[in-house]
């Protein structure tokens, strides 16, 4: 139906039916792959001897695995996959799925993890996330990318987007730029601004560092927090300040409604 919308014309294989649950194209293998699938779709069939599931049986209750190791399978050698998935995905253990996601990352195929803001979907409001899987991070000097063996870039980006509504959020042509700026910073060879680790907002782990948090793929688990501006004043001497700051406050506060009030019974209301 996507592609008929677009007026896209493709070789459905032998039937046009669901090529998940009965994969038409055995032999596929792409070089970049773009999906958008059910989250935590509990209702799909699933044979456990299933060529695709080479990091492990996927749980019958949750096929996000399972559409993770579809894109993997169908990737060529130098390919790239990039999906949205429910958050989920980074940190769940149960059925198998910490396994599989171990697998996954002990073969260095992670090359990005993206957290989104929640709003941005009509659908749901439910915050989601980005996988990047790269099936050879060494570098290409034909695409200008760097040796990114051992590491993955995590960006937490749950902070961006501006609310259009009171349920609806979008990301700006500024934050989509901050988000690809830094993924592509961070691949290239030679960037034109160099890549670096920006507390809160993007870090570039190692696979001992994802090992050492079991495995999770959240990037607020990387990231850590946003560095503040030290503004070099002694905290012996702000604290005072910011007291006498705001006793002022409260005195400019007092004398305000003492104003009001007088105003209000000049009008002949209360006393």
């Amino acid at each position: 139906m996507n592609l008929a919308i677009r007026g896209i014309e493709a070789d459905f294989g032998e039937a046009q039916e669901d090529s998940f649950k009965r994969d038409l194209h055995p032999d596929l293998r792409a070089d970049y792959v773009l999906a958008n699938p059910p989250f935590n779709d509990s209702d799909w069939h699933r044979r456990d001897d299933d060529v695709r599931w080479q990091y492990g049986v996927p749980p019958k209750g949750n096929a996000n695995f399972a559409w993770v190791q579809h894109f993997i399978y169908h990737l060529a050698p130098q390919g790239m996959a990039g999906f949205v998935l429910a958050n989920g995905s980074m940190s769940s253990n149960q059925s198998g799925e910490g396994e599989i996601r171990r697998a996954i990352i002990e073969a260095d195929l992670v090359d990005c993890m993206v957290a989104l803001p929640g709003q941005l979907f009509y659908s749901t409001q439910i915050p989601v996330c980005l996988w990047f899987i790269s099936k050879n991070k060494q570098a290409d000097g034909k695409r200008g990318l760097r040796d990114r063996r051992g590491h993955t870039l995590f960006i937490d980006a749950r902070k961006l987007g501006t609310l259009t509504d009171r349920v609806h959020r979008e990301l700006t042509e500024d934050d989509l730029h901050k988000i690809t700026g830094t993924y592509h910073a961070w691949r290239a060879a030679k960037p034109a601004t160099p890549y670096q680790d920006l507390p809160g907002f993007c870090k570039s782990a190692s696979a001992a560092d994802i090992a050492a948090h079991g495995h999770v793929l959240t990037p607020g688990r990387y990231v850590g927090a946003e560095a503040v501006e030290d503004e070099g004043e002694p905290f012996d001497e702000k604290m005072p300040r910011l007291v006498a700051e705001l006793e002022a406050l409260f005195a400019e506060s007092a004398a305000l409604e003492e104003t009001i009030r007088g105003n209000w019974r000049e009008m002949g209301h209360g006393r």
